[in-house]
């Protein structure tokens, strides 16, 4: 029986289903609704899809309907793409949308900006949604800014494979490879008339400089950066630019994702990296954006004016047994430090702020450490730091002890700050009897100034300029330090601010 009573109930079941069609449908009238009118598909390079963006449909009906025809305007010949409902194509025919439902309609495009109508280097690319026709007809707008480039990268081999850098040998004596190229002596010099985008690591030759112009703007792919061979250069000759915004003079190195959303997105690319026995390299009125270490630099010279690093997923500036001569220097936003000294070195920083104010993950480094040792898997290697000097500067973050020292007394370990702004909290008396950390000792530690809140004006959009009456760092610098002039622009107090920045009056809320 109660086999025959369940045979019923699924006989009922399946009678009933099937007298149901649940595929009858109104025909669209013209009421659909869209979660947006437009959708813009933020900048991108030429030949380089997009990222996919979303558009919803909406049927308020209490009806199914159907919708004859949802197609691109330029139909086939579009540059978007279209995915409906899970249906990838350009024309669909007969879309059905459940009463008080939806669907999602997502868009994405690759576009070569030699095949568009236009001779500029910018293109605004533009096409339509159309739902339905005749006067039951709607629209939804699709918009794309397409910039050109100039790209560098690595050539593909006879064999199938990629160009590669060889960096030497390994501990075990195998080769250490990279995707890469070097630069030939039309690639030697970037302009400002277009972006550059590289993939791979685009090498400067032993004997070459790279010169890139004030306005530049270079772009890298992930696993991405740019490497200066022994006896090569890089010189970075950025300006003042006249809008704080813009940055027009200013030369931008970032990832080649130009979404919004990837704006601030740390580890996009690799890094700058200055490798053993390279000369002459400077940067000028420079941002680094968006790496996993910012500048890279081993056992070479660099000088650094008017430079911003952010938004490190490792560090801001590695230096192993550099020589780095710098002033009006910001870092910030490092997932370790913001300034790793290691393996001695000579390093002069004037009027600089080295701040790491990180909050994607854990972080357990501090903002700055100096260290003259080097520890590999088989070996410890140690060198002179000859000196680490920090004059007018501030070293702070979210953090309680903000800068270490990690000495190897089988070399030298010279440093000092000097009318600087530090951050370094012991309320346990953990480092008392540490000579290093005597902050009484005026040879280590002149008129410098400890665990004074420095009121940076908003650390998570990477803004440090520090507020007029309240910073911490206001008049504690000495006088007739370089530059006589801040990141700014601004000229420097009698005394002057600790700092890349003099302070200012913030803006009211």
């Amino acid at each position: 029986m109660r086999y025959l009573y369940g045979l019923g109930i699924l006989c009922c079941l399946v009678l009933w289903s099937s007298c149901r069609n649940d595929f009858e449908t109104v025909a669209s009238t013209g009421n659909l609704e869209f979660s947006k009118d437009t959708v813009y598909l933020d900048t991108v390079f030429s030949n380089i899809g997009s990222s996919t963006y979303n558009l919803k449909v909406y049927n308020r009906s209490n009806e199914d309907i159907n919708i004859p025809s949802v197609r691109l305007g330029q139909g086939e010949a579009s540059n978007y793409r279209l995915n409906v409902d899970g249906i990838p194509g350009r024309v669909f025919e007969n879309v059905q949308v459940l009463a008080k439902d939806s669907i999602f309609i997502f868009v994405e495009t690759t576009l070569d900006i030699n095949n568009l109508p236009t001779n500029a280097n910018d293109f605004l690319y533009t096409d339509q949604i159309l739902f339905d026709t005749g006067g039951n007809q709607q629209k939804v707008e699709l918009v794309t800014l397409v910039k050109d480039a100039v790209f560098l990268y690595p050539a593909q081999l006879s064999d199938g494979t990629v160009e590669t850098l060889n960096l030497g040998v390994d501990e075990n004596g195998e080769d250490i490879l990279i995707e890469g190229f070097f630069l030939d002596d039309t690639e030697l010099t970037f302009t400002n008339e277009k972006p550059y985008v590289i993939y791979g690591y685009a090498a400067v030759p032993s004997n070459k400089t790279l010169t890139v112009e004030a306005g530049a703007r270079v772009h890298f792919h992930n696993s991405s950066g740019i490497l200066v061979a022994e006896n090569g250069s890089m010189k970075v000759m950025g300006l003042p630019s006249n809008d704080p915004e813009a940055m027009e003079n200013e030369v931008i190195f970032e990832g080649d994702r130009l979404e919004p959303s990837f704006a601030d997105i740390p580890g996009q690319w690799g890094t700058i990296w200055f490798t053993s026995g390279s000369v002459g390299n400077e940067f000028n009125y420079a941002t680094i954006k968006n790496s996993s270490v910012g500048l890279l630099l081993e056992d070479s010279p660099l000088t650094l004016k008017n430079v911003q690093i952010y938004n490190n997923a490792n560090i801001g500036l590695l230096a192993r047994t550099g020589a780095i001569d710098g002033e009006n220097i910001v870092i910030n936003n490092s997932g370790q430090s913001s300034l790793a000294i290691q393996l001695g070195g000579s390093y002069e920083f004037r009027h600089s702020t080295f701040a790491n104010y990180w909050t994607s993950s854990f972080r357990s480094f501090p903002a700055v450490s100096l260290d003259n040792t080097l520890e590999t898997e088989n070996d410890i290697f140690v060198a002179d730091l000859i000196k680490a000097n920090f004059t007018n500067c501030i070293i702070y973050g979210n953090e309680r002890r903000e800068f270490s020292l990690n000495q190897n007394t089988g070399a030298a370990f010279n440093f000092n700050f000097t009318n600087s702004l530090v951050r370094f909290e012991d309320p346990t008396g953990e480092f008392d009897n540490e000579p290093l950390y005597d902050f009484t000792n005026n040879a280590l530690y002149t008129a410098t100034k400890f665990n004074l809140d420095p009121v940076f004006q908003d650390t998570e959009l990477n803004n440090f300029n520090i507020e007029s009456g309240t910073s911490g760092a206001e008049n504690i610098g000495k006088d007739n330090i370089a530059p006589p002039k801040d990141l700014n622009g601004i000229d420097r107090g009698t005394p002057p601010d600790a700092g890349a920045y003099e302070t200012t009056v913030f803006p009211e809320d």
